[in-house]
C-alpha cells in the first residue's frame, strides 16, 4: 500500500487566483486543471526526472530481484492491519479475516513479513484503504488533484490517506521509520512503473491519458477488480493500473 500523507493539499486554497482553463480542455472530475497540468509538469520534468527515476535506476542496478521482493512483502505486510480494519469497515469480514492471519503468519514465520508465506497458504492479499471505504460509503471521487512528487489523487482518497496514516496503526512507527518505510515505497514503485514509460511517452497528451488511467484504476479498486462497464473498455496496460 503506497498511500503517503497529502497534508500538501493545504496549498490548494490559493488556486482562487489561476487562470480559467480553455473550453475545450475542462473535465467535471478535473475543476484544478490551471493547478494540475503545472504541477504534473513540475513532477515529471523536475522531480521525476532528475530525482526520483535516477533513484529508481540506481535501486535496480544494485537490488538483486529476491531483495526487491522481500521489500515489497515487508511494506505489503506491515500496511495489513489498515487492510484489515477497512475491510471490516466496508463489510467485508471475509477479506478482514485474510488480512488478520496474513498479518500473524507473515510477522511471524515469515520473519516480520520479509517472506510472504501467508500467500503459500492461499491467503492472498486484499488491498484495501480508507478511500476505498469512503467510495463503498458512497461518498463521490470529489475533485482529481495532481500532487507534489506524489502524483495524481483525489479529494476522497486525500481524505483517506489522511485517516490511514494518521489513526490507523502505522502511527506505531517512529518519523525516520515512517520516513524510511515511504522512500522504499516510493523507489519501488517508480521502479515497477520501468516497462510501462513509453506508454505514457507515446500518448497524445500525457496529462490527459495518466488522468484517465488513474479513474480505471480508482473503478477497479473500488469494485475489487470487476467495475461495471459504462463505456468502451480502454487497452491499459494492467502492471500499471497496478502499480497507480
Amino acid at each position: 500500500m503506497f498511500k503517503p500523507i497529502y497534508s500538501v493539499l493545504l496549498a490548494l486554497t490559493v488556486l482562487s487566483g489561476c487562470a480559467t482553463v480553455p473550453e475545450e480542455k475542462k473535465d467535471e472530475r478535473d475543476p484544478l486543471q490551471s493547478f494540475n497540468r503545472p504541477m504534473y509538469d513540475f513532477n515529471m520534468d523536475v522531480l521525476d526526472a532528475y530525482i526520483i527515476r535516477p533513484a529508481a535506476v540506481g535501486y535496480l542496478a544494485v537490488t538483486p530481484a529476491p531483495v526487491r521482493a522481500g521489500i515489497v512483502n515487508f511494506t505489503t505486510n506491515i500496511a495489513a492491519p489498515i487492510d484489515a480494519v477497512n475491510a471490516g469497515l466496508q463489510g467485508k469480514h471475509g477479506d478482514m479475516g485474510v488480512n488478520v492471519a496474513r498479518f500473524l503468519i507473515n510477522s511471524t514465520v515469515g520473519v516480520l513479513g520479509i517472506f510472504d508465506v501467508a500467500s503459500s497458504f492461499g491467503l492472498k492479499h486484499q488491498d484495501e484503504d480508507f478511500g476505498q471505504t469512503l467510495g463503498v460509503w458512497g461518498l463521490g471521487d470529489g475533485a482529481y488533484v495532481m500532487l507534489p512528487a506524489m502524483g495524481p489523487s483525489t479529494v476522497r482518497n486525500v481524505a483517506g490517506d489522511l485517516v490511514d496514516n494518521l489513526v490507523l496503526p502505522e502511527i506505531a512507527l517512529s518519523t525516520p521509520q515512517t520516513l524510511v518505510l515511504f522512500a522504499l515505497r516510493a523507489v519501488e514503485a517508480r521502479a515497477s512503473l520501468m516497462a510501462q514509460e513509453s506508454l505514457l511517452r507515446e500518448s497524445i497528451d500525457p496529462y490527459v491519458f495518466m488522468k484517465d488511467i488513474y479513474f480505471q484504476r480508482q473503478l477497479y479498486e473500488l469494485y475489487d477488480g470487476n467495475p461495471p462497464m459504462e463505456e468502451e473498455e480502454t487497452d491499459f496496460d494492467e502492471d500499471f493500473l497496478e502499480n497507480l
